[in-house]
């Protein structure tokens, strides 16, 4: 099974370790992987403000570097979501569209769905806190939502739970919102960091030693707060936990917190 791997800028250029994770989380399950080099921006961040015209470009671009790829995976649903649902404004008709949006896959989904993954070899003795970072749940539908009276399921949890001594929290709300938003973040400062208190104080009243999600734009907001309060939770991409990383030592909160 091949598949183009898309990586979002943020993680290219802060968390990079997220990537390699996913490669070789990937790789274990038997995935080759191309990563090609003239990839950019999906074209999300100008979407989500409104400039249209700036996005019609990177779209185009993404069509022409992984259409002709079986798979496209990524390591974000908020990107993934993106090219599901957006980019028909700009590439419906385009040759290679149709395949495109319905073979670009989030790693977790891609696992779950595609891979067939029952079991994820590893062990992680820590009680875990998810996050269902938006897209992931209502645009991707990664998991079931809490208001839906149907049968409860969670594809990061699924891959998860198979590790030898992991635990997880149970959070009083458990599908809501981080307030990152991207530019949400900039041009509501107070409301954005007002949810993001809210859902580091539901992780921290069910116990979250380590907080997992599928984007790492939401873990990047978070834990941002966490340091400037100092609090010992620690942030990790769902990739990371899977490939076997250990809980990473944040020397911001260690600093603050005076340990």
């Amino acid at each position: 099974m091949r598949v183009g791997l898309f990586v979002p800028c943020y993680v290219d250029q802060f968390y990079p370790d997220v990537a390699m994770a996913t490669v070789e989380v990937l790789q274990r399950h038997g995935v080759e992987i191309d990563f090609p080099r003239e990839q950019t921006c999906c074209g999300q961040p100008m979407a989500n403000t409104g400039c249209r015209h700036e996005t019609r470009p990177l779209a185009e671009k993404f069509l022409r570097v992984f259409r002709e790829y079986p798979y496209v995976v990524c390591p974000s649903g908020s990107c993934v979501a993106m090219v599901r649902h957006q980019y028909g404004e700009y590439l419906s008709g385009a040759p290679g569209f149709d395949h495109l949006v319905t073979h670009t896959y989030e790693l977790c989904e891609f696992l779950t769905d595609v891979v067939k993954v029952e079991r994820v070899d590893g062990s992680f003795p820590h009680r875990v806190g998810i996050h269902q970072s938006c897209h992931g749940l209502r645009g991707l539908r990664m998991a079931s939502s809490s208001e839906l009276i149907a049968p409860s399921y969670s594809k990061m949890r699924r891959l998860l739970e198979s590790l030898d001594g992991i635990t997880f929290s149970e959070l009083t709300r458990p599908d809501e919102c981080c307030g990152f938003g991207g530019t949400f973040a900039v041009n509501e400062e107070a409301v954005s960091c007002q949810m993001g208190l809210d859902r580091i104080a539901d992780h921290q009243h069910a116990g979250t030693e380590v907080l997992t999600a599928p984007d790492m734009s939401c873990l990047m907001h978070l834990q941002g707060l966490l340091r400037r309060r100092g609090t010992k939770m620690h942030v990790m991409h769902i990739a990371q936990i899977l490939a076997g990383r250990p809980v990473p030592v944040d020397p911001a909160v260690a600093e603050v917190s005076g340990t």
